[in-house]
């Protein structure tokens, strides 16, 4: 990996989207699956073949509307002829990283870029947002120091305030963007040997302050993260019990939001999309006669269980249940809660790596003894 800071010319925007351009141009990629601003202000992963088109590509734009890892999954897993770039968060990546273990995406004819995320805020604010260009500037400001405060009137999505792991890591990021621990008026720029060459990039090093603002970047995340699922468990108690877990899902209306925006839901048939749940209109009655009552629609908090149950051990943070919960239940931050456990039971880290199995594709017999297991039983 050769690491290296070139000159913004114009503004970091700008200068990104030369960058980008230059990928297509130069025939390193064929397509890039990239944010750009759509008409009516919108911002959104966008497969893009036009260098032109990338004149609106805003990958430093904070919002999150999907987890563009979904969107790779869909363009590489029944496999692709043309050399794709996918411009990703750190949240993202992993996300891809771990649908790639389940065969859900391809990463054969793709490369990941990687961008610091810098936080990000609820797609509708930044959308009302006056003056878009610097509620950016502001970001990058506080990317110095690593000493992020969101804009004036503005807050950060609360996945983002509890995310510890901002930067692109792993040996499957062919380039990244770097912003965090930057000086004003330049870009890091760490990149595979083969795109270095292809960027016509000359190697000086990392910037001087990029390891202290990271640091301070990650331990204030880090503080509020503790903080954020400590009241979680506080709610639940130390043992977690059904009566709490119904409590804190009992405003849930079973849409599956959380569900179909969630990069993890890998399954390709549900069972929560079969006529399993659909019972017999005689069976609520029974249950009525044997519980005195029974909550229409049933089944709530068995399908919390179940989607905890598949993901999460592989669940990346990024917060997508709870923005499309209309109910306003604190999915994200209650999956992380229980998966930051299980992640720990297992010495398991969420796209970490394309070499490490997740925890549910293979079986250790030594995996539980901290849990009373005793090997060869």
């Amino acid at each position: 990996m050769i690491e290296t800071t070139i000159a913004v010319e114009s503004s970091t925007k700008h200068t990104v989207q030369a960058l980008l351009r230059s990928l297509l141009e130069r025939g390193t990629v064929d397509a890039l699956l990239v944010p750009l601003t759509l008409p009516g202000g919108t911002t959104a992963p966008t497969l893009v073949t036009n260098p032109q088109a990338l004149d609106q590509a805003d990958p430093l734009a904070p919002v999150l509307p999907i987890n563009a890892a979904r969107a790779a999954s869909q363009l590489t897993m029944t496999g692709h002829s043309q050399k794709l770039g996918l411009v990703l968060r750190a949240c993202e990546i992993r996300a891809l990283v771990e649908l790639v273990k389940f065969q859900q995406a391809n990463l054969d004819q793709a490369l990941i870029i990687g961008i610091d995320c810098l936080g990000t805020y609820p797609l509708a604010d930044y959308q009302a947002a006056d003056n878009k260009d610097q509620v950016v500037d502001d970001l990058l400001a506080g990317a110095t120091s690593g000493e992020l405060t969101p804009h004036q009137g503005l807050a950060f999505r609360s996945a983002c305030q509890i995310c510890e792991q901002p930067l692109p890591q792993g040996e499957h990021v062919a380039l990244t963007l770097g912003l965090v621990g930057v000086e004003p008026g330049q870009l890091y720029l760490k990149a595979r040997d083969d795109l270095a060459e292809a960027l016509e990039l000359v190697p000086n090093g990392t910037p001087p302050g990029r390891k202290a603002a990271a640091q301070n970047l990650i331990a204030a995340r880090t503080q509020a993260r503790d903080e954020a699922l400590a009241e979680v468990r506080q709610r639940l108690g130390d043992q977690p019990n059904m009566q709490g877990l119904l409590q804190e899902f009992s405003a849930c209306i079973r849409c599956h939001n959380c569900m179909i925006n969630c990069p993890i839901c890998y399954c390709r048939e549900c069972i929560f999309r079969t006529p399993t749940f659909e019972h017999e209109s005689q069976l609520y009655f029974q249950w009525a006669e044997r519980k005195g009552t029974v909550r229409m629609m049933p089944d709530t908090l068995l399908f919390h269980l179940t989607r905890l149950n598949h993901m999460v051990t592989s669940c990346v943070g990024c917060g997508l249940c709870t923005d499309a919960c209309p109910a306003d239940i604190p999915v994200a931050t209650l999956f992380r809660a229980v998966g930051q456990q299980a992640q720990a039971i297992f010495d398991y880290h969420p796209g970490r790596s394309l070499e490490e199995a997740a925890p549910v594709q293979e079986f250790r017999e030594d995996e539980l003894t901290s849990m009373g297991e005793r090997p060869g039983r």
